[in-house]
């Protein structure tokens, strides 16, 4: 299995001879508007180009999987791609209506704690938390995905979320041998945090059953959590060696 970072939380699962592409933002540095003007500077987003290798590896693109219909997940550059291309996409059974209404081909809808077979692979829902306290609420549906495929590891893609009981779930008793999450700390101008902050994020490496995969940093404006302090944490707790921290346009064998 190879994983190719773009950016953020962009990015391709290269497997069996397929290229699954996760939450894409496609668009141009500077194509959408500030997501916090006050707490953060008010700087467009996303905040760096996409990689110059990315048109390479997204050609090669199968299929795509969509976390939530933030457009940090999913822009109106990547709406066209996915339609200029046929994609077929996978997604949560509550976001199926919208992105049809977008012109987008759904393949396959999952729902929470559901196994779906689809492209000699199954694929688990996992219920997940956008933001800590009253912000969950109006950022809307999320689903994390369990990826188990037959020849290759298993992954888990914990999408935007804090820290909750589901996740422990994950751990033991499906035992990914991958789990990404999504590290920036993401704020707006009101409310707590909407991803994990970093003692959360300290508890989930600790607790993955194999690799951790870090990524949703240092490409958005909202998210304070850059990879020199996340590496600094790791080394605080001797975690360096059980996690991935690719630079925008790496490539990682696992």
């Amino acid at each position: 299995m190879k994983i190719h970072h773009l950016r953020n939380a962009t990015f391709v699962i290269e497997t069996e001879g397929k290229y699954i592409l996760i939450d894409p933002m496609l668009g141009r540095k500077g194509s959408l508007s500030p997501f916090t003007l006050f707490r953060f500077k008010p700087l467009k987003n996303p905040l760096v180009d996409l990689p110059v290798n990315s048109n390479a590896i997204l050609e090669k693109v199968t299929h795509c999987l969509i976390t939530h219909l933030h457009p940090d997940h999913l822009d109106k550059e990547a709406e066209h791609f996915l339609k200029e291309k046929s994609v077929p996409v996978i997604c949560s059974v509550k976001d199926k209506r919208q992105l049809e209404k977008r012109g987008l081909s759904i393949l396959k809808t999952v729902d929470y704690w559901k196994d779906e077979d689809i492209l000699d692979l199954k694929i688990t829902g996992v219920p997940a938390r956008h933001g800590y306290g009253f912000i969950a609420n109006p950022m809307g549906i999320v689903m994390g995905f369990y990826l188990e495929f037959a020849q290759s590891q298993s992954v888990y893609i914990s999408a935007d979320t804090i820290y909750t009981e589901h996740i422990d779930k994950v751990f033991k008793e499906l035992k990914p041998d991958l789990s990404v999450l999504a590290c920036g700390g993401a704020q707006l101008d009101f409310g707590k945090p909407l991803l994990m902050n970093m003692q959360d994020i300290i508890q989930f490496i600790k607790n993955a059953p194999g690799k951790v995969l870090a990524n949703h940093m240092e490409a958005l404006n909202h998210c304070p959590i850059t990879r020199a302090q996340l590496k600094d944490e790791l080394v605080k707790y001797s975690l360096t060696e059980k996690v991935f921290i690719p630079e925008d346009g790496q490539s990682i064998i696992f």
